[in-house]
């Protein structure tokens, strides 16, 4: 069990990895967003055309890579939504369960098929070069090869959470499985 938590943890620098590139950039698409109000503002009173449909769809492509990039980060640090009624009145070993089973039935099969589903869009904008149709705006085959990049970041991230619960399940306890790892600020 043991390797397979190392593989788990292994996993998780990847996600740890892919969330620190996600908060730069964030900070990227804040500044820009800001950057674009404020040309908006100064071309209508300057006609000095600081505005451009590329810095508008950058900041686009900088929200849809934080939404995308974010999501096995999050799920990482046990930071996405759940309904909860009834986890966290749970034990350990039931919230395993409920954790597994979400993760057997619901997760792994939604990552598998949106990139079985993703690919030949993805394929297809490549062979074309994909640009977009506006003015100045930026080629969309890069943006939209982060979707499969993504679901399979998330897929992995519910690998390594699957090894946890089994683990838990086995009898180990969350914090020999690294579960509890986010919480300490600890990088597993």
């Amino acid at each position: 069990m043991h390797r397979w938590l190392r593989l788990a943890s292994g996993i998780d620098r990847v996600s740890v990895w892919t969330g620190r590139i996600v908060c730069w950039l964030t900070l990227a698409m804040v500044l820009l967003g800001a950057f674009n109000a404020l040309a908006r503002y100064f071309d209508r009173y300057t006609g000095l055309g600081l505005s451009s449909n590329l810095y508008l769809e950058l900041q686009w492509y900088l929200f849809s890579l934080v939404f995308l990039l974010g999501a096995a980060y999050t799920l990482q640090r046990d930071r996405h939504v759940r309904v909860d009624v009834l986890y966290g009145r749970l034990s350990a070993r039931g919230q395993a369960w409920i954790n597994l089973l979400g993760t057997v039935l619901f997760l792994l099969p939604f990552c598998a098929l949106m990139l079985w589903a993703t690919w030949p869009f993805v394929m297809h904008s490549w062979e074309l070069l994909e640009q977009s149709p506006d003015p100045g705006g930026l080629p969309r085959y890069p943006i939209k090869t982060a979707i499969p990049l993504a679901f399979l970041l998330l897929m992995l991230q519910g690998f390594a959470m699957l090894i946890r619960q089994v683990a838990v399940l086995r009898g180990a306890s969350p914090d020999e499985t690294g579960l509890l790892a986010h919480e300490t600020g600890e990088a597993t």
